[in-house]
């Protein structure tokens, strides 16, 4: 029965890239891809769903990370193949198979744990579904215990792992993590309330996070060759995880922060492409969909990288700035996001000083006009970039800033005109205003004075004066004269309301008696029109 199902499956047209295939694999046990499995083959035409046959003479070394070495034409194929196909090719099992658990490391000689070790990883390759938790109950729990002895024995190899090695748990990683994730289209992300909502979970964790583990523990192995690494740890298959990023669950995105982290730690080759795929997630995130839910981890990394930038910093590094990051404050679900992206353009102003006036107008470029929890985000945000700020950087944007502080001390909203007031209890920024009092307080006072007379929340008008109280301090001169220009300019707006007021009422009087005389027209018109009608009449009658 096996003979006639296996001729029933498809044939590659090339023998050399089945005889590749077949070199590839040379290190798997002849028992198969599960000791035990019967019945029925499965259908699917990828290597993690195959019974593969080993040589039997292959030598291995005591720790188990060597192999018989293949031949040149399958070393060829192996470092040509693209984990993008890898992330399609997941085996399944159908009702007629038995998966059964294999020997556990302990119970193997030390020249068989590789081939044990490449035979459990293929055993991983197969997917389950868990959409129904009643299915596959057996299955799934032997497939996490080999996963867990997976995690217990990539940490306790002590030699380099070699090409075959690295190309099976590539290859199980991805049929294990590389999957479409559901589609955002119909959502809005700033709806969603963190606090009130519940998380969404992903169904198949119990797995994932084992995988996910391996993955992690194979990156930071000391045995791991970067060098060899790199050509299956490539960009197909950093850019499949970069796309995981926007997965629903949190504990997913944890894991994957940390192991991109790692990557980039380690593999020096692939970093310009990492923060170039990072880039494009953010355009299509800023400009396109609206949504992602991976912003706040990937600026959580880059923060990290930031902070490594050396001295003086890139152009590369600085259009990445002005282009990607003050972009991201344009999104209305920047709530979920903004303490990464505050951390992020601070590190940028504190490496190089100049880029304080770029970042400060590109904040005021994205200051929102109706959003009053945005300001408040964007005025703390503020406060730790002027923080960073020097005097000269300070002068060149300092107009257009405080116009829109003032702006804000006008707010009706108590939140917002408070924190704009705390901006004083930074003493950087205090001496920063008060060195340039001269030009800040002619620009903010009317809305600190208005505030001192009519603002209805208390703690406004105490900070207020407060404030006031800081200028008269510094400069009691300039504070009387802006004093004396706004009770000015207070008498001429009055004057102005009155003679406006008077014009609209000599209007409505000229509009009123028009409108008497105008009715005085009308009546008399139509009395008259009356008797027209009445004498036409009669002389009718007199004719007739």
């Amino acid at each position: 029965m096996i003979k006639q199902i296996l001729g029933k499956l498809p044939r590659k047209t090339s023998s050399k890239s089945s005889s590749s295939k077949e070199g590839a694999f040379a290190s798997a046990n002849s028992s198969g891809l599960v000791s035990g499995v019967v019945g029925n083959t499965p259908k699917s035409n990828s290597a993690s769903g195959k019974v593969l046959n080993t040589d039997s003479g292959a030598s291995h070394s005591s720790n188990g990370t060597h192999v018989s070495q293949p031949t040149s034409t399958s070393v060829k194929s192996n470092q040509g193949k693209k984990l993008g196909t890898m992330g399609s090719e997941k085996g399944q099992v159908n009702n007629n198979t038995v998966y059964e658990a294999l020997p556990s490391f302990k119970d193997v000689p030390s020249s068989e744990k590789n081939n044990l070790f490449v035979r459990k990883l293929n055993m991983c390759c197969i997917v389950f579904d868990f959409t129904d938790p009643s299915k596959n109950l057996k299955e799934k729990d032997i497939k996490r215990q080999t996963l867990l002895e997976l995690v217990e024995y990539i940490s306790s190899v002590t030699s380099k792992f070699n090409e075959i090695t690295m190309l099976e748990i590539t290859k199980m990683i991805a049929a294990n993590l590389f999957r479409a994730l559901p589609n955002h289209d119909n959502k809005l992300p700033y709806v969603y309330d963190p606090e009130d909502d519940e998380p969404t979970l992903e169904p198949s964790w119990p797995h994932l996070q084992i995988v996910y583990e391996f993955l992690l523990r194979f990156v930071a192995s000391p045995e791991t060759d970067a060098k060899l690494a790199k050509r299956y740890i490539d960009q197909s298959f950093l850019l499949k995880l970069l796309e995981l990023f926007d997965s629903d669950d949190q504990r997913e995105r944890e894991y994957l922060k940390t192991i991109l982290h790692r990557i980039y730690g380690k593999f020096m080759v692939h970093r310009p492409f990492i923060r170039k795929s990072i880039n494009n997630v953010f355009y299509t995130f800023i400009f396109e969909t609206g949504h992602h839910n991976g912003i706040a981890e990937l600026l959580e990394i880059l923060g990290s990288i930031i902070n490594g930038f050396a001295l003086p910093l890139k152009e590369e590094h600085k259009h990445f700035l002005v282009r990607a990051l003050i972009p991201l404050h344009k999104p209305k679900c920047i709530s979920m996001y903004h303490q990464q992206l505050s951390y992020c353009i601070t590190q940028f102003v504190e490496k190089d000083f100049k880029l304080a006036d770029p970042v400060i107008r590109g904040l005021l470029k994205y200051w929102p006009i109706t959003n009053s929890s945005k300001e408040v985000m964007l005025l703390g945000e503020l406060e730790e970039v002027l923080e960073a700020t020097l005097a000269a950087e300070f002068q060149r944007c300092m107009v257009p800033l405080f116009q829109q502080i003032a702006r804000c001390l006008s707010s009706s909203h108590f939140q917002v005109a408070e924190r704009a007031l705390f901006l004083w209890n930074n003493d950087h920024i205090r001496n920063l205003i008060t060195q340039n009092r001269k030009v800040i307080l002619p620009i903010i006072f009317p809305a600190l004075e208005n505030n001192t007379r009519s603002h209805w929340n208390q703690a406004v008008q105490s900070l207020t004066v407060n404030v006031k109280k800081i200028f008269s301090d510094a400069d009691q001169v300039l504070f009387d004269e802006c004093l004396s220009k706004f009770q000015e300019d207070q008498i001429r707006e009055k004057e102005t309301s009155e003679k406006r007021a008077s014009t609209w009422k000599r209007l409505e009087d000229v509009a009123a008696s028009n409108t008497g005389s105008n009715e005085a027209l009308l009546d008399s018109s139509f009395a008259s029109s009356v008797t027209v009608s009445t004498s036409t009449t009669s002389q009718a009658k007199t004719g007739g």
